[in-house]
């Protein structure tokens, strides 16, 4: 199934994916496009050919299969396909007969509680365990797949049978999620992990802040009141923690909540791929704020440069999660390897458009030919240790295309916060957004 208007999948001499014949002078308008169509073929021509479903990485080190699938990505990248159905790279009836197919891989596979596992095999649909005692329900990669479930069902609104029967059979997986289970008998917090084999072993409730946010929004808008949460579960789990409110100025840039200069970038990025932070607030902060802030300090840490890495600077910058020179890391202000993630940067288009498009330029036009490739920008580089990643993450590539789309055009933003029932669960929480019907 080739990408419409790019050419198959190993034509290493096509000038998209050529370095030396990258196209120069592009406006802006035209690297949006280039960079979203390129980073979109690693959702389309290397998504599993049984399940449609999303490859962890691209590269089979740390003893991945050919077979591994991954479910938040799978999320990731439904919500890329939605970008290509609206942008014509992709003809609407192809990505509906895309995505009925992954649903109903879904409908077979292995789920616990009605939440899926990390890892799925892509031709089987039987748990790959994550560590050896996750073997079972992934609460938030469950999470991250709804979300781009959800903005599937409000976007394929044909009458036609394929892209009702989509809408039909999403709806029927959601409600069958059981996130009050996820509350470990009763207690007021949602837990990341079970397993039929060891329970609750990964003892890993979850507090904010950080990137699950939506796992919350979501537990909290079921239309099943059998299983949804109540806002005790938001208000007095998530909401309590020591790394919640922070209130202090880092680079003399006010922090709302989380840790310290806020952590990874994608903090500010998974849980907001459909969830609108324009106008979002509630009792505790201002989710613009909060993410434009965090934002703005991680670019101001790789300005000010403290640790002297080399390439650092106004057009080099964003630390998240990924791939580094010595194996995987959560790059942050307070965990600085040297190691720039294209993705942080470019991620964060809604929030600070000008800095990314020149993080962006920098990227393509001074790094492409270290770092530009089949899939778009490789994962991460390093330039003081002269190493570049030679992997794509799904979990890197899919907020690249979804965020630079919610800058241009706020599509998947005003998909998801378009569902009734997500309007029903941020207002049970004491959201307000403009959003709000």
């Amino acid at each position: 199934m080739a990408l419409l208007l790019l050419p198959a999948q190993g034509q290493k001499t096509d000038p998209l994916f050529n370095p030396a014949g990258r196209p120069k002078n592009l406006t802006d308008s035209a690297l949006l496009d280039l960079v979203q169509k390129q980073t979109f073929r690693y959702f389309w021509d290397f998504a599993h050919p049984v399940s449609g479903m999303a490859r962890e990485r691209s590269n089979e080190s740390y003893g991945y299969g050919e077979e591994t699938v991954t479910t938040g990505g799978t999320g990731f990248g439904v919500m890329s396909v939605i970008v290509a159905t609206e942008r014509k790279w992709i003809s609407r009836d192809t990505a509906a007969k895309f995505l009925l197919k992954l649903i109903n891989f879904l409908l077979k596979a292995d789920s616990y509680h009605g939440a899926f596992p990390h890892w799925l095999n892509g031709a089987t649909g039987k748990t790959i365990p994550f560590s050896r005692k996750d073997d079972g329900a992934d609460l938030v990669e469950t999470s991250y797949l709804f979300q781009g479930l959800l903005c599937a069902r409000q976007y394929f609104t044909g009458t036609n049978a394929t892209e009702t029967e989509l809408r039909n059979r999403i709806s029927w997986m959601w409600p069958d999620i059981e996130w009050n289970w996820f509350t470990n008998g009763g207690q007021e917090v949602l837990y990341w992990h079970w397993s039929p084999n060891n329970g609750w072993a990964m003892n890993f409730p979850v507090r904010g802040f950080n990137e699950c946010l939506i796992m919350y929004v979501l537990a909290a808008s079921s239309p099943n009141e059998k299983y949804s949460v109540s806002p005790a579960v938001y208000h007095r789990g998530w909401a309590e923690s020591n790394f919640f409110k922070n209130g202090k100025s880092f680079y003399d840039i006010k922090l709302p909540l989380g840790f310290d200069y806020g952590g990874p970038l994608f903090f500010s990025q998974y849980s907001f791929l459909g969830l609108d932070p324009r106008g979002l607030k509630d009792r505790y902060a201002d989710y613009w704020e909060q993410n434009l802030n965090h934002t703005l300090i991680n670019r101001e840490h790789c300005v000010r440069n403290p640790n002297k890495f080399k390439g650092y600077g106004e057009n080099c910058w964003g630390l998240t999660a990924s791939d580094t020179y010595n194996g995987y890391a959560a790059h942050s202000p307070t965990e600085d390897l040297g190691t720039i993630s294209p993705t942080a940067a470019l991620s964060a288009f809604p929030y600070t458009p000008v800095y990314s498009m020149q993080a962006l330029r920098h990227f393509y036009t001074d790094l492409g030919d270290k770092i530009w490739s089949e899939y778009g920008f490789v994962d991460a580089f390093n330039e003081s240790k002269n190493w570049v990643a030679s992997s794509h993450l799904a979990i890197d590539q899919g907020p690249i295309i979804v965020m630079i789309e919610n800058y241009r055009s706020g599509l998947l933003w005003n998909l998801f916060m378009s569902c009734p029932e997500i309007q029903t669960g941020i207002k049970r929480l004491g959201f307000t957004s403009p959003a709000s019907h």
